[in-house]
């Protein structure tokens, strides 16, 4: 199992690390525009080999894709991250040329490959690679459902004064400060319903807290955060490689799913060895489904700005 990163910032390079500790891979190749900065990292992270307790080689490349070749599942961080007080869509213009050159590039020396897009917008990126690649609809997943439920997640267990182990729940929606859809109806605590234990007030205040979770982080950093976004891809990467038919939330090309069509956004989705393998609807209320609307038109709006 050979996994690829294009990007060896922080988003990146916390993915490499996670993947490698998981010791599911034989080979992490990070790949990065910058003279030495892959081939650093990945040094960096083998010294860690011994003390982590993997066995997976980790190598950098500077641009050369040739390395890269024979990839199982590849991953896309490459653009340029948020700063305080920048909308994700702000970033169109500079990712969107870098994302069509990389998956380009990739395509070139791994054709069977899955490609996992990280890069803000991440739910136009994702449909920019599906529309330029030509690749099944089933090999171009996009991250954001996966992070964005882990903070949904998060905030839940801190208003419950819980384990988070206690709690499971599901972001859906477009990867936006204004397109998340928290499905709080839908939310436990070991398998009883959140509302039980939280006011309506209280749960529509963990639903804006969630989405804000990124810009209240860059705004506290002074850019994008890194744990939890490289933690939730290398989880998908690890459903992928290893088969596990688990379902997350993530950016899918919809072909009337949810009644919509023709834009990539945050569903339910079954993840194994073929990539995307099954998208799943689910029962949504009159306003849930409001919700999702507003939240595709939103993402088709930035869609709008892309030239292929």
């Amino acid at each position: 199992m050979k996994v690829t990163i294009v990007g060896a910032g922080a988003v990146g390079a916390s993915c490499a690390e996670y993947i490698a500790i998981k010791n599911f891979a034989s080979e992490i190749v990070l790949v990065d525009i910058k003279e030495g900065v892959a081939e650093g990292k990945a040094m960096d992270l083998m010294q860690t080999a011994t003390l982590n307790g993997f066995d997976s080689k980790i190598v950098g490349s500077t641009n050369d894709y040739s390395k890269t070749a024979g990839s199982d599942v590849v991953v896309i961080t490459s653009g340029i991250p948020r700063k305080p007080g920048m909308t994700r869509e702000e970033l169109i213009g500079i990712n969107a040329g870098i994302v069509k050159e990389v998956s380009g590039n990739l395509i070139k020396h791994s054709p069977d490959t899955v490609i996992i897009v990280v890069s803000n917008p991440m739910d136009t990126m994702t449909y920019l690679v599906h529309k330029t690649t030509g690749l099944p609809k089933s090999k171009i997943i996009g991250m954001g459902g996966a992070l964005d439920s882990a903070r949904f997640k998060f905030r839940l267990s801190e208003a419950l004064e819980c384990p988070p182990s206690d709690v499971d729940g599901m972001v859906i929606g477009g990867h936006s400060d204004t397109g998340m859809v928290p499905l709080t109806r839908l939310a436990t605590r070991n398998s009883i319903p959140v509302s039980a234990f939280l006011s309506e007030d209280r749960l529509n205040q963990v639903s804006e807290d969630t989405k804000v979770g990124g810009a209240t982080l860059t705004k506290l950093l002074g850019t994008s955060a890194w744990y939890a976004p490289g933690a939730a891809v290398s989880a998908m990467v690890q459903a992928i490689a290893c088969d596990q038919k688990k379902m997350f939330p993530c950016s899918a090309l919809l072909e009337g799913e949810y009644g919509l069509s023709d834009l990539c956004i945050g569903v339910p989705a079954i993840l194994g060895k073929d990539g995307l393998e099954k998208i799943v609807e689910i029962e949504l209320t009159d306003a849930e489904k409001a919700k999702i609307k507003e939240s595709a038109e939103g993402v088709k709006k930035t869609n709008d700005l892309l030239s292929f």
